[in-house]
Order: C-alpha cells, then sequence, then structure tokens
C-alpha cells in the first residue's frame, strides 16, 4: 500500500520522492519477521497460561485419547477428559491445475514469491483471490481475475457493494474476466498458458501468465483425523454439533472451519473460547453467526456485518436504507481517501438494524460499532443520535444511520 502510494499518491499530496524502486527480498523478510513474531507470541501465551504445547499430527484413538505423530519423530498418546477438534481448512485446486507453490500457486506460494510476476492471473475473485491479486497489482504486476459467476467478493457481500468495488479495483488497472471458467493451464517454456471459456460454454481462449495464482476455495482439514474410528458423526463434510459443540460422543467437541458457520478465524476464535469457558464454568456457549464480521483487506476494504439487500429480499423482510458516501465525509476528503460509502439496512417497521456494509480504507476497523449494535439489537436511529468525534470517518456510519432513520442526513444534500 505504502509503496503504491509512493509511486502514484505522493505527488498529488505536495511531497515529491524520486527513483521509488521495490525491494521485495528485504518486504519479504519484513513479513516473515511478523510471523515468527505472532506465532512466537502464541506459544508465549501457551506458556503464561500454563498450556502443553505438543508439535505433530493428532488422530483420535478414543472418547478420550489422540495419539500425536510427533513433528521431530516419534509418537506420544494423549489421554484426557474432553478434546475439541480445530483442525481448520486447507486450499483447494481445481481438476486438473497442480499446485507447485512456485509458478502455479495456492495463497501460501502467493505470500512467498521470489520476484515480481509481470502478468499474474488470478483463479477465483472471491475474498482471498481479490486481497492477494490486489497485493501484486499495487506492487506492479499486471493482474488479471477470472472469476466463474457474474460478480466479485465471494458469499456474503451485497450486490450494490461488489458493482462499487469492481468498479474501484478496475481503476487501480485489475482485469477482470466474470463469468468465466478455467479449464486448464499448462507450462510453456518459462511461461503458463491459461485457458479459459465461457461459464456457459464457447468462447475458448488461451492467456499467457508468468504466475497463476488458484484460490478456488477451502476444504475441511480432517486427514487421517480418526473420526469414523470413534464414530464422530458428521453432516455432509462439517462435523455435527449441538449448541454447545459437542458432537454425539459426548467428550468430544468440535469448532471452526469444521463446522457449520462461516470459515472465518475470529469466529473459530470466539467458539474455541466460548467452548473452554463452558468446560470450565458450565457456562453454556452462545454465538449469533448473523453478527460475526467479514472483511475483504484490499486497499479499500470492504466490510459487512448483518444481512444485505438480496438475502432480506428472498426472506421477505420489509427494510429501509441509507447510504452515506466517503466523498461527502470530511476526514476521507482530506485525507483524499474518499472512494466507497457506508450502507445501512434496517427493519421498515421497527427500525431494528438488520445490516451494515462499508467500502472505505479502513472498513474492517469501523465495521466494529456496527456489531455492537447489530449485537445488542440497536436501531439505525440509535447509532444516528449517538455523538461521534469530528472530523472521523466513523461519521459516515453516523450519517448513514441519519439516512436511514430520517431519509436525510445533516452532512448530505
Amino acid at each position: 500500500h505504502l509503496y503504491h502510494e509512493a509511486k502514484h499518491d505522493f505527488a498529488g499530496r505536495g511531497i515529491k520522492v524520486d527513483k521509488v524502486e521495490l525491494d521485495l527480498g528485504v518486504m519479504m523478510g519484513a513479513k516473515e519477521k511478523a510471523v515468527t513474531q505472532l506465532t512466537g507470541g502464541i506459544e508465549m501465551l501457551f506458556k503464561k497460561n500454563k498450556v502443553t504445547y505438543v508439535k505433530g499430527h493428532g488422530t483420535l484413538t478414543g472418547p478420550n485419547s489422540v495419539k500425536v505423530g510427533l513433528l521431530d519423530g516419534g509418537e506420544q498418546e494423549i489421554a484426557t477428559k474432553n478434546i475439541m477438534l480445530a483442525t481448520g481448512s486447507e486450499v483447494m485446486s481445481l481438476p486438473g491445475i497442480e499446485l507447485d507453490e512456485k509458478q502455479i500457486v495456492s495463497s501460501t506460494g502467493a505470500l512467498s514469491l521470489e520476484k515480481l510476476p509481470e502478468k499474474l492471473t488470478v483463479i477465483g475473485g472471491g475474498v482471498i483471490g481479490l486481497e492477494l491479486g490486489s497485493v501484486w497489482a499495487r506492487l506492479g504486476s499486471k493482474v488479471t481475475v477470472v472469476e466463474f459467476m457474474d460478480s466479485i467478493g465471494g458469499v456474503g457481500i451485497d450486490d450494490e457493494v461488489a458493482k462499487n468495488f469492481l468498479a474501484i479495483l478496475k481503476k487501480q488497472g485489475m482485469e477482470f474476466e466474470l463469468s468465466t471458467k478455467v479449464t486448464g493451464v499448462k507450462k510453456v517454456g518459462d511461461k503458463l498458458e491459461v485457458a479459459t471459456e465461457a461459464a456457459k460454454g464457447g468462447d475458448a481462449k488461451t492467456s499467457e501468465a508468468d504466475v497463476v495464482l488458484v484460490c478456488v476455495g477451502r476444504r475441511q482439514f480432517m486427514d487421517n483425523l480418526g473420526l469414523e474410528s470413534v464414530g464422530v458423526e458428521m453432516d455432509g463434510k462439517l462435523v455435527k454439533v449441538d449448541d454447545h459443540f459437542r458432537t454425539n460422543i459426548p467428550s468430544i467437541f468440535a469448532i471452526g472451519d469444521i463446522v457449520k458457520g462461516p470459515m472465518l478465524a475470529h469466529k473459530a476464535e470466539d467458539e474455541g473460547a466460548l467452548v473452554s469457558e463452558y468446560l470450565a464454568t458450565g457456562k453454556p456457549p452462545h454465538i449469533d453467526y448473523n453478527t460475526v464480521p467479514s472483511v475483504i483487506y484490499t486497499n479499500p476494504e470492504v466490510a459487512w456485518v448483518g444481512k444485505n439487500e438480496k438475502q432480506l429480499k428472498d426472506e421477505g423482510v420489509e427494510y429501509k436504507k441509507g447510504k452515506f458516501v466517503f466523498g461527502a465525509n470530511s476526514r476521507a476528503k482530506a485525507n483524499m481517501e474518499d472512494a466507497g460509502f457506508v450502507k445501512v439496512l434496517a427493519d421498515k417497521k421497527t427500525d431494528k438494524l438488520l445490516g451494515v456494509h462499508i467500502v472505505q480504507g479502513v472498513a474492517g476497523e469501523l465495521i466494529g460499532e456496527a456489531c455492537i449494535a447489530i449485537e445488542y439489537g440497536a436501531s439505525s436511529e440509535d447509532i444516528a443520535r449517538v455523538c461521534h468525534a469530528h472530523p472521523t470517518l466513523s461519521e459516515a456510519l453516523k450519517g448513514a444511520s441519519q439516512m436511514t432513520a430520517f431519509g436525510k442526513a445533516i452532512n448530505s444534500p
């Protein structure tokens, strides 16, 4: 982000710089340092809270036992009163497209490229594809996103938000081929040949790329977990759990990507804490997936919580909406970061807040206020009447709430 700003935006801000260059090795080193510090911090928290950390692959051997194939070799048997399954998910590819994490990469390989690809093709216009495609586009790659659906952003994104977001990314130089499927990727010399055709068939063509990033979803990781041998009941591809996250085996619980709900790290973290609290105190866990926020970490960011317009229409819910553009927000305008908007959806009769959608550079930070409001049953008028500091970006949420509640915002025509 800072490199892109220095290359393209500083001059307009009155900052003159010469010969701005990318040192990818140093950038990757900073990334690795951050990862090491964060993972090391988790190990420190384990020690601080007297959690024994066993490194290896765990397999259920009974309702109260786990066998661990240790990373350093050998095995260890663990006997326990309760077991929490939190194995997460792993990347998927398309049939016939084999990942080598050098030229044909997943999100893992895309975070460790050794040089800037001149041409990058991203297969999949969902959250991860857009995030990583946006990163390499801002670093200077020519990025083309191929998406099977006719819109971007993945599950849950509001249609109006998706259209606005697409326009912003196109303006940044990213190219999109929507309603298009990839039929193959093959190596030709030191390049890649990407074969595509219309999602409905026909219009086949090929294009060249230096790197292909495959972002077509993730699958639940349950390899050699021992679920069948112990008799854990499944719900399709997910582990079946009750409202306490307990499986049909009373001593075995499951959370995160392998159970129902959005595949998000913060959702899994909350579930883990709730189950731990339940086991320690008996307090029943409660989480409302409708108040779990989603964020696309591009620039600008996209964030939402609650329902989008299509979901409300499909459910037959009568709603009203208000929208406030950041072009009318003092701080956004002064910072020259005024792309995007806030949209607030509320029940037409009761004014109860139903959904909030934000496109802005720090949308992921702004969405927290909306999460609290929806969790505690607030109305759009409640947010509209709360004093927000001026000048702040959060005033846009207040403005959108005023539009929803009263049909007019103080700082908008």
